[in-house]
């Protein structure tokens, strides 16, 4: 059975489907409410395997696979920017809009197609749900999406199926199955456009704020399936390994990722980027309190490490000073929302390559920070 924390969830996510629905009402609003049904029945089913240890990756261990509101974050953001687009009458993000939306279908479909899979006995009842969802949305796609439209999310889903084999397998116990979809499809489509993209630079200068998250999230995916790669024939706690770590680093940055961006914006990505930061005294004021504001998070650490070491017991921090990062990241994001959006989607951008290359500096243990 069900526990009520899951049952409260899958509740809200029903009610989150219905009501953008009531207001987009067409036929990709049959497919979300088909694919929530059977995304629930196949939650049900994985939340078991995991309980008994049968699924054939091994997931994170939490209380549920959490894969039903996975399963509708793409197709509620793709309905959402195609009607936003459509009442703007901006045609290219409307169609780009249906592309995201059936694209999260179809891979939502997959990964629960492969979760029955593994069920043995095989549920009839999943089986049958899945079959009608499985349907409705392959006849929905046939009417609404072009043959170009067709191969791009046909190519979303192989990267997707390649990345899930690859990742799930090198890194067990990452991931509930909702977060691989979620973590796993946003890489998917996030290549794919990179992909595309450079296959069709043209000879002019593309702006570089529309290749940033592209291209960073590419690099280190790539950098840390590499280094995964190699690790397994190589100690990663010697000093040997940790110069060839950020040796091999700066080769792919400046050597692979550089040259890549330069492609797409035809500029020096690294000049271009001091000369965005300081381009206005708004954006300087803004740097300087975001220091101010790192300077704070490092100080609460720092401080509750303090406390961990000298107590006899292992320290648990309060749900107060959990709080103060909840409100870092409040006092962080606002006032960049309101004066420079630009700056803060390349910041964050920015310390999301910091935040991926620092865990895999963890994660291998590379010296001399790796086990700090």
């Amino acid at each position: 059975m069900l526990n009520k924390a899951v049952l409260v969830e899958s509740l809200l996510v029903f009610t989150m489907v219905l009501l953008v629905h009531a207001v987009v009402w067409d036929r990709f609003s049959w497919c979300a409410v088909a694919l929530a049904i059977q995304a629930f029945y196949v939650q049900f089913k994985w939340d078991r395997l995991l309980q008994l240890g049968g699924a054939v990756f091994q997931f994170r261990g939490a209380a549920n696979s959490g894969l039903l509101p996975a399963s509708m974050v793409m197709p509620l953001l793709g309905v959402v920017m195609k009607e936003r687009c459509r009442a703007a009458g901006i045609v290219y993000f409307e169609r780009f809009g249906i592309v995201v939306a059936s694209t999260g279908m179809l891979l939502a479909l997959f990964l629960s197609v492969l979760a029955v899979g593994i069920t043995k006995p095989v549920p009839t009842n999943t089986g049958i749900l899945t079959g009608i969802a499985g349907s409705v949305i392959i006849y929905t796609m046939k009417h609404s999406l072009t043959v170009s439209e067709v191969i791009e999310v046909l190519e979303v889903l192989l990267i997707f199926v390649y990345l899930s084999m690859i990742l799930l397998y090198l890194l067990p116990r990452c991931f509930t199955p909702g977060e691989a979809l979620l973590v796993l499809g946003g890489v998917s489509f996030v290549l794919n456009q990179l992909i595309k993209r450079s296959l069709n630079v043209i000879e002019g200068r593309g702006d570089p704020i529309d290749f940033f998250l592209l291209v960073a999230v590419v690099g280190v995916i790539l950098l840390g399936l590499f280094f995964t790669v190699l690790f397994i024939f190589m100690d990663s706690c010697t000093w040997i390994s940790s110069m060839f770590f950020h040796m091999m680093t700066a080769v792919l940055g400046l050597g692979v990722i550089m040259p890549w961006l330069y492609r797409l914006i035809h500029r020096n990505p690294l000049f271009w980027l001091l000369q965005f930061l300081f381009q206005t005294q708004t954006r300087l004021y803004l740097l300087v309190y975001w220091t101010f504001l790192a300077a704070s998070a490092c100080g609460v650490v720092f401080y509750q490490n303090t406390k961990r070491s000298s107590e006899s017991k292992k320290h648990q921090a309060s749900t107060i000073t959990r709080k103060y990062f909840h409100f870092i990241v409040v006092a962080t994001y606002v006032p960049g929302l309101i004066y420079d959006r630009q700056l803060l989607y390349i910041a964050a951008v920015l310390c999301l390559a910091v935040f991926i290359f620092l865990e895999y500096v963890r994660y291998f243990r590379i010296k001399p920070f790796g086990q700090t």
